[in-house]
């Protein structure tokens, strides 16, 4: 399964090469594109890819700066080709007829106005490669390679041999962008390389079981002193003096600037040396480096594998994106539906209420009550007697 890119964008060396003609630092341009400068790092890397409303500022950004290079740019004074002015053609000398052969009969036979002249071969045509042919060519010349330095920073010969395998079907499902990349290697070995040295890796069960170390105990001691480093001069050091590349290079794909580049360097080697002293000349580190990687017998899947896993498993991802869409689609829904239009306060629970006294209900009266009420009706109703009482 293959995807083409929306906007197309310069491989990444060229990305890096357009904003130092310009001038610019890596925060510049961050700032100008709305991102921050790990982000711009790991764009001029290779390691990740812009999307979105993002790639298209940073295409348009790019597309700005290369127009205002060829600007300031001299250019060139034109030269005239050489079939542009017409050359005198040499006159035609008179050949001389050949002279008729004479049979043993006597009679002349007549020869060939002209000798048939040899016609020119044309040079095969270059045979257009499919983008799977394209893409097994690729694994097949640099697969073996990567598994054995992915081995030197990790140790682990399972774990090298599946990093490998997701970078590629990571340049398999963005294949149109590595295919058009200067170096289709280099953004290859950066996605293993990042996902071999990934954190979560520890959490995995796998992780867990040591794996036999190499039968050399030269090769296990140089193996354990590389598995001590920290895991980005471990990188810094196999790239640079296990494959080979220049410090610009080193630091543009560990997203370090060159100075700290050549620090975690010296310090690597210098831990590597306190360790190996007879490992102190670089020379020696990296002749060391690559018998260590070549002593192990790694193999890598064949190339149909890897591209049918990498489609697998972005089905997969897409059949699982599809399904989380459609159930919060239906959650949605559910919660519209069954949600109220309006608020109801809700009812508060009846309380209890202390201190008022019970309430007696009427009933017959008493003798005293009796008594009580036939005397108040017999006094008077007016009169000074009312007013003050007396004392029966």
């Amino acid at each position: 399964m293959t995807r083409s890119p929306a906007t197309p964008l310069p491989p990444p060396k060229a990305r890096r090469r357009l904003r130092e003609t310009a001038a610019l630092t890596q925060t510049q341009l961050a700032d100008r594109v709305g991102v921050t400068p790990g982000t711009v790092r790991a764009w001029e890397s290779g390691r990740t890819t812009p999307r979105g409303r993002k790639r298209e500022a940073y295409a348009k950004l790019l597309k700005t700066l290369a127009e205002e290079g060829a600007v300031r740019a001299p250019e060139p004074e034109p030269k005239l080709e050489p079939e542009s002015r017409p050359q005198p053609q040499p006159e035609a000398k008179p050949q001389p007829e050949p002279e008729p052969k004479v049979e043993p009969e006597g009679k002349p036979q007549p020869q060939p106005d002209s000798q048939p002249q040899p016609q020119p071969v044309a040079a095969p045509e270059p045979v257009a490669l499919t983008p799977a042919q394209a893409f097994d060519a690729l694994y097949a010349f640099s697969a073996p390679a990567l598994v054995r330095q992915t081995f030197l920073l990790t140790g682990r010969r399972e774990q090298a041999r599946e990093s490998v395998e997701r970078a590629f079907q990571a340049a398999w499902e963005h294949w149109p962008e590595v295919a058009r990349d200067r170096d289709p290697v280099g953004w290859v070995r950066a996605t293993a390389y990042e996902y071999a040295l990934s954190p979560w890796q520890r959490l995995r069960p796998r992780h867990r079981h040591p794996e036999p170390p190499p039968a050399d105990p030269g090769d296990r001691t140089l193996l354990n002193a590389l598995l001590r480093l920290p895991p980005r001069h471990r990188r810094t050091l196999v790239l640079y003096d296990g494959v080979g590349l220049d410090l610009p290079e080193t630091a543009a794909e560990t997203e370090a600037s060159t100075p700290a580049t050549a620090n975690r360097l010296l310090r690597a080697r210098e831990a590597v040396a306190e360790r190996l002293p007879a490992l102190a000349d670089p020379q020696v580190l990296h002749r060391r480096l690559a018998e260590l990687a070549s002593n192990e017998r790694l193999r890598a899947a064949e190339p149909p594998t890897v591209r049918r896993g990498g489609e697998r498993r972005a089905r997969l991802r897409t059949r699982a994106a599809i399904a989380f869409t459609v159930a919060l689609v239906a959650t949605t829904a559910l919660t519209v539906r069954t949600a109220p239009t309006h608020y109801e306060p809700p009812v508060s629970p009846g309380q209890a209420v202390r201190g008022v006294p019970q309430r007696v209900a009427p009933g017959a009266l008493s003798d005293e009550e009796l008594e009580l009420r036939q005397k108040l009706r017999d006094q008077m109703q007016d009169g000074p007697e009312r007013l003050s009482p007396r004392l029966e």
